[in-house]
């Protein structure tokens, strides 16, 4: 079943829809969405090395988008979007105390969310709720998010073909990895 997910994300890269697909994932992944678009992305690169570049910069676009519209959730519709939100992910109780100390140390909380599978919806509607300045989490956003979709990028477009070999191979493994970290990313936000 893995085998056959990762040949159809694959063959994604060729459809003329890959890149709308993409931006859809990327856009809700920053203010509901679970999953994370390095799902789509990876395997995209991969497939096309030779768009890299073009693929981390529709991902950077949409979800610094969609942080947009976490950022609004949190500013304009947290009792009715946001509360249900940081409710499923546990963070209901903590966010009376989160606020108080958020928008003193919010644009690092954007930087480490935006680098790291910590799930970044959970910072943007923060961000929006705390009142931390637009600007600030704009430019934290982008920075975060440039940083990790071109830093993947690069990699997969230098070192693609042996990244490729490497993941088929081992691609039990690789996925055993990658929910690791999508758990572990869960579980920091749902304990910590």
């Amino acid at each position: 079943m893995i085998r056959r997910l990762y040949n159809w994300t694959l063959s994604l890269a060729d459809s003329p829809n890959a890149l709308w697909a993409l931006a859809v994932v990327a856009f809700l992944e920053s203010s509901v969405f679970p999953i994370p678009p390095d799902i789509l992305m990876i395997p995209m690169i991969l497939a096309r090395p030779s768009r890299a570049f073009l693929i981390a910069g529709v991902a950077l676009l949409a979800s610094v988008l969609g942080g947009l519209l976490g950022y609004y959730i949190g500013a304009g519709l947290f009792d009715v979007v946001g509360q249900p939100i940081l409710d499923f992910y546990g963070k209901a109780d903590a966010a009376a105390q989160f606020n108080e100390r958020f928008n003193e140390w919010g644009v690092w909380a954007v930087l480490i969310a935006g680098l790291t599978p910590f799930p970044f919806k959970v910072i943007t509607i923060m961000s929006g709720w705390t009142g931390l300045s637009l600007w600030v989490f704009i430019f934290s956003s982008i920075f975060a998010r440039a940083l990790r979709f071109f830093i993947v990028a690069a990699l997969l477009w230098k070192f693609g073909a042996q990244i490729r070999d490497f993941i088929e191979r081992r691609l039990g493994l690789m996925f055993g990895l990658f929910l690791i970290l999508l758990f572990g990313g869960f579980y920091l936000v749902k304990y910590l």
